[in-house]
């Protein structure tokens, strides 16, 4: 047996790589010293894991900014919007398609199958593809030349970057397979000839529900590419799932398949053990999981191996992680301030190779007692198992004795508006904001200061109120109808709740890359979630007493927490939102109780946790939905439930949004406005609804103008009485300057609007 990585996180253990971009952006670093400084980064990755014994390293995981753009801008596939004449992408056009300029409106974002990690989509529309650089042969060429490593070039597989991209029609996939795939070829020839022998070829597109058609194209793709590049051995990589096709995709002319054996439900073992697998091909066997953080249980995954062994041959067999660690923070020796319980439990990318290589070395016979080796490996994850924190009897019976009822308002939402109407007297197109406002310098530093205990309790809130008098002021001068506090005490908006529910913990530097520069250091729920203290009241009801206004209370959904957090494992994913569920019933009470008229609870990471086979969709989304309602359905008609969502393709759960029963509605829509306009085209909507109206991750303000186009859009579908007007997403991220231009301008747009539309209603 061999170990082998899949790929391995970007972003450095204190994120050097996220502050190197974000000096580039902000003009306080030349291209060439960033380019340097990546270098220098990307060369460390690749030392830290031939320290670590890995024998099979990849190569060209590493990105400037997403994976999927790089594959875009490698060949050539730019917007026209971006004004790029051929030839190798330049820095600033590269990152313009990912955070947008002045002159061009970014390229969409969405989630990454089922993480939460975004790519940047690709657009096809009006664009001959071409091959601009051969990025994997300059990666393999880095690693031998700088260190010595023979790497394994990794590409983003054609099929996968079709499926995953936009601009074509769905019958126009198969003519740009034929327009990229001597691209493709290319790149694989150039990498021949220079020596490389195996490459990795990520096709997570077959872990998704696929039709004949697509698997017609997978196998022209594969044939024609063996014919063209005969001898160059592909490592064809599935991961998050199980492979439908198993026998079709086994036989495919590659010289190995990599599958899941952790995310697969058991399906592939089972494919493999009743099917066989080929006798010359390698199997790279995802046994160490790559997207949680928790130490695997070595015994049971080095019988898994044995199982596998029985079948092929152990020189056939890489002992790999179930995906990429890009999903994963780069190493648990950093987290010294852990209970040592929790600590001695955790795996992240460096614990994990450390696993490979020893179920490797099992493997291989070369360990005097591979048993006991391996269960003191584990040590760690079956003492937490034993931990009170994972046995609190009265939150587990109070999960289990849930009950229909509680997931029910009490009049149905047609009933419902006209009492919330009564109650706020809002104006028609009534303007909102998502929650946040800038976080600023002085608000981050401020957080140190109390966090390091230099600023009292009293201090710090006291700060905070200051930014609240300050952003509730401003929000009256703009003119928006229904105010939010800004959430400056808030660092994440999973987070803060974490830090305030019991089960929960929390990293020193357990980052993970969200999008771009953007990174987020998921809580860890490693026990029974229960309510503690009101969380959000004290701030809420403060600046409610500011303002005549309507102020939003702000909560973050139980399926976005569990979501967005590195969830236990020991128990379902159901259990763990229903808990959540009821703590956050729990603050939902407190708010009304303080006179909180508005309620938003987020749910921006919904559809992410949709399985990739469509046919356990449905199951998914019942709990999922169930578990939203158990936070929400508890309050009086006349408490006006909001939710968010951002950042994915609604059309697939429209009936499943309806469904959570929230008064109204937010969803991210500036950079496909028309594509989800459309979703309404062909599904009635019943509910408030904001469809956002500008994109609040490009510093890019847009035109009263521009988003009275946005506004008109949308109003011819829905009715304009049920229509709220917001930007896309949270505002923390932008500047103060680029917050207030962009909101005057929407508030602008809602004024000259809303005259136009009362007339249309009057009629």
């Amino acid at each position: 047996m061999k170990s082998a990585n899949l790929g391995y996180p970007r972003i450095g253990g204190r994120r050097e790589w996220k502050k190197a971009l974000e000096q580039y952006w902000a003009g306080q670093l030349a291209e060439a010293d960033l380019v340097q400084q990546l270098k220098e980064i990307r060369l460390g990755h690749l030392r830290r894991q031939l320290e670590l014994g890995v024998e099979i390293i990849p190569v060209n995981d590493f990105t400037y900014y997403d994976h999927v753009l790089d594959t875009a801008a490698m060949f050539g596939l730019v917007p026209e919007r971006f004004d790029y004449s051929g030839g190798p992408v330049e820095l600033d056009v590269y990152y313009a398609m990912a955070r947008g300029s002045q002159k061009a409106a970014a390229c969409e974002m969405t989630k990454w199958f089922n993480t939460n990690y975004h790519y940047i989509v690709p657009e096809f529309a009006g664009r001959v593809p071409e091959l601009t650089e051969n990025k994997p042969l300059q990666a393999y060429r880095e690693a031998k030349r700088e260190l010595g490593i023979e790497g394994r070039p990794v590409i983003l597989g054609l099929y996968t970057l079709v499926k995953l991209s936009k601009g074509y029609a769905e019958d126009e996939c198969s003519s740009w397979v034929d327009k990229l795939l001597p691209l493709y070829v290319q790149v694989l020839q150039e990498l021949k000839a220079e020596g490389v022998v195996w490459i990795q070829m990520d096709e997570p597109i077959l872990n998704t529900t696929l039709y004949q058609e697509d698997l017609q194209n997978v196998k022209r793709i594969y044939e024609y590419i063996a014919q063209q590049v005969p001898g160059l051995k592909l490592m064809l990589q599935t991961y998050f799932d199980s492979v439908d096709d198993y026998e079709q995709i086994i036989h495919l002319p590659v010289a190995g398949i990599g599958l899941d054996f952790v995310h697969d439900r058991g399906e592939n073992l089972k494919a493999l053990i009743q099917h066989g697998f080929p006798e010359k091909k390698v199997l790279g066997a995802g046994v160490i999981d790559g997207r949680g953080i928790w130490r695997a249980d070595l015994n049971q995954t080095y019988a898994v191996l044995n199982q596998l062994s029985q079948i092929i041959a152990s020189e056939r067999l890489l002992v790999q992680p179930s995906s990429s660690l890009l999903h994963v923070p780069v190493t648990a020796e950093s987290e010294q301030a852990l209970e040592p319980v929790l600590k001695n439990a955790l795996a992240f990318a460096d614990e994990k190779l450390r696993e490979i290589v020893l179920l490797t070395q099992a493997g291989n016979g070369l360990l005097e007692n591979p048993d006991h080796a391996l269960a003191s490996a584990s040590a760690g994850r079956y003492a937490l198992q034993q931990s009170s924190s994972r046995n609190a009897a009265r939150v587990q019976a109070a999960a289990a004795e849930l009950t229909e009822q509680q997931a029910q308002r009490s009049k149905p939402v047609r009933e419902r508006s006209v009492i919330q109407k009564e109650r706020f007297q809002l104006p028609l197109l009534p303007t909102t904001t998502i929650g946040s406002f800038p976080q600023t310098a002085e608000i981050r530093a401020a957080r140190q200061k109390w966090r390091r205990k230099e600023w009292s309790e009293d201090q710090y809130s006291a700060f905070i109120d200051e930014q609240i008098k300050l952003w509730i002021g401003l929000q009256e001068q703009l003119g928006l109808d229904v105010l939010v506090h800004g959430e400056f005490e808030r660092t994440d908006m999973v987070e803060f709740f974490g830090e305030k529910l019991a089960g929960f913990a929390f990293t020193s530097f357990g980052w993970v890359q969200s999008y771009g520069s953007r990174c987020v250091k998921p809580p860890i729920i490693y026990g029974d979630v229960d309510f503690v203290v009101p969380m959000t009241v004290r701030e809420t009801v403060f600046a409610q007493s500011l303002t005549s206004k309507p102020v939003k209370g702000m909560l973050t959904g139980p399926i976005t927490i569990l979501n967005w957090s590195f969830v236990r494992d020991d128990v379902t994913r159901e259990t763990v939102a229903n808990q959540i569920a009821l703590a956050l019933r729990q603050e939902v009470a407190e708010l009304e109780a303080a006179g909180v008229g508005m309620i938003q609870v987020d749910e921006p990471a919904l559809r992410e946790g949709l399985p990739l086979k469509r046919e356990h969709w449905e199951a998914y989304l019942e709990w999922a939905v169930r578990a939203f309602r158990y936070a929400t359905a508890g309050v009086r008609d006349e408490t006006q439930i909001h939710t968010h969502m951002c950042y994915c393709d609604f059309e697939d759960i429209m009936e499943s949004i309806s469904g959570l029963d929230a008064d109204v509605i937010s969803i991210e829509s500036s950079r496909s406005h028309g594509e989800l306009v459309e979703s309404f085209e062909q599904f009635t909507y019943d509910k408030g609804i904001g469809l956002g109206v500008f994109d609040i991750h490009s510093p890019r303000v847009p035109s009263v103008e521009e988003i009275g186009q946005m506004i008109d859009r949308a109003l011819r579908v829905l009715d304009p009485a049920q229509f709220w007007i917001n930007p896309d997403c949270g505002l923390k991220t932008r500047r103060a300057e680029e917050t207030l231009a962009s909101l005057r301008n929407m508030t602008q747009a809602a004024e000259l609007a809303r005259p136009k539309y009362q007339a249309e209603l009057a009629r």
